[in-house]
């Protein structure tokens, strides 16, 4: 049986930036398992691009301690590497007076956590976003930006091939652990350390490991419009609503990207599968288990209930437009069209509270770590967030 110092599951982006961490730490055999035949194929290829400023996450969470450095760590990243990088900045607007007190809780969060923001009225952000408008006051965010996640994904890739302590198994499933080591579908595979980073699947695999058992994801879906042209031409950088600051899901906005393209979404519709991409595409045999999780959650917590009323009428389209036209001034129907884009966010709940978990989350079993909770943020945190997992996970 084939022996590793070091296998880290899931080749996302924490997968490969715990990987990167541990070769800058002097870690020698590492290898990547992914089920897919290339990196990232979910969450971490799906997303928007946006890189956050630590605005929306309680002071002293996970969440807010490495949000910020790992903006800065990314953006550092894709200017050394030449990767695209769009310094756009965001506003948050409020739909209505009721959501203004909102705006002074974020900027109080995002000052705590270190960040970068400004309460503006109407005048100013006329200024930033001239088509956007909001109940007197907004919060603007200029440290908020977007890159190419895939072209992030490819070039951390390349870098740890290069470095020679680093191999790659594509189209290996994981199946189950054994006594330090695992099974795939391929092949068995000894370790000292396995790390736990497969994203939508992180329950299934600690489980195996006897880590995590009062957790399981919930899959939530979220699709994408765009803005066709002159419309599109009317947004300068991010526009986004007020959210609900006790569920973790921010809301339908607008995002023009790398590409120049204007994105509106995500939802955050329950799912029937981890990989529910379509309306029916990617629902399998788990799907009976989802629906059990998700009516018990609905029964439970009322938050839960609130979202699950709410998006999922957003496949209607006058549904998802009326969302998009309450953050600006001027969008008719024939601006907004249909996108292929859609994501898959994996979230947490605990099944004894049937709470929704708002922090990442990671434990350790033996010589196993496993990263359980890698929902938003991550992406914008990966950096900062494996420097905290090899420090206090591993290298302890």
């Amino acid at each position: 049986m084939k022996k590793h110092d070091v296998i880290i599951c899931g080749a996302g982006i924490i997968g490969l930036c715990i990987a990167r961490e541990l070769v800058a730490r002097g870690y020698r055999d590492i290898l990547v398992m992914d089920k897919e035949p290339h990196p990232g194929m979910h969450a971490s290829g799906r997303n928007s691009g946006v890189l956050h400023a630590g605005i929306y996450y309680d002071p002293g969470t996970l969440k807010a301690r490495m949000c910020l450095e790992g903006n800065r760590l990314m953006r550092e990243y894709c200017r050394e590497n030449s990767l695209p990088l769009f310094e756009s900045g965001k506003v948050i607007v409020a739909r209505n007076s009721s959501e203004v007190h909102t705006l002074f809780e974020l900027e109080r969060r995002a000052t705590a956590n270190g960040g970068n923001v400004e309460i503006i009225d109407e005048r100013q952000l006329e200024e930033l976003e001239p088509n956007a408008r909001t109940a007197g006051k907004a919060l603007h965010s200029p440290l908020t930006a977007v890159v190419d996640p895939k072209s992030i994904l490819k070039s951390l890739v390349r870098d740890l091939e290069r470095s020679g302590k680093v191999r790659f198994q594509w189209g290996s499933r994981f199946v189950k652990a054994g006594r330090n080591f695992i099974t795939t579908d391929t092949d068995d595979l000894a370790y000292g350390l396995f790390i736990n980073a497969a994203g939508a699947y992180s329950d299934k695999v600690a489980h195996s490991f006897g880590a995590g058992m009062d957790y399981r994801l919930i899959p939530f879906k979220g699709i994408y419009k765009t803005l066709r042209r002159p419309a599109a031409d009317q947004i300068r950088g991010s526009i986004y609503p007020v959210p609900n600051i006790n569920n973790p899901f921010l809301g339908v906005h607008f995002t023009r990207n790398v590409h120049d393209e204007v994105y509106l979404g995500p939802t955050a519709i329950p799912a029937f599968g981890r990989e529910n991409y379509g309306l029916l595409r990617g629902i399998d045999a788990e799907a009976p288990a989802i629906l059990w999780r998700d009516a018990l959650m609905f029964l439970n917590n009322r938050k839960f209930r609130s979202v699950a009323l709410e998006e999922p009428r957003k496949y209607l389209s006058s549904c998802f437009f009326s969302d998009a036209c309450d953050l600006v001034k001027e969008l008719r129907p024939e601006d907004v069209k249909d996108s292929p884009k859609a994501g898959i966010r994996p979230q947490l709940v605990n099944l004894r509270t049937h709470e929704l978990v708002m922090d990442f989350m990671v434990e350790k079993v033996g010589n196993s770590v496993h990263v359980l909770n890698s929902i938003s943020p991550a992406f914008t945190s990966a950096m900062s967030f494996s420097r905290m997992v090899t420090g206090e996970y591993i290298d302890k």
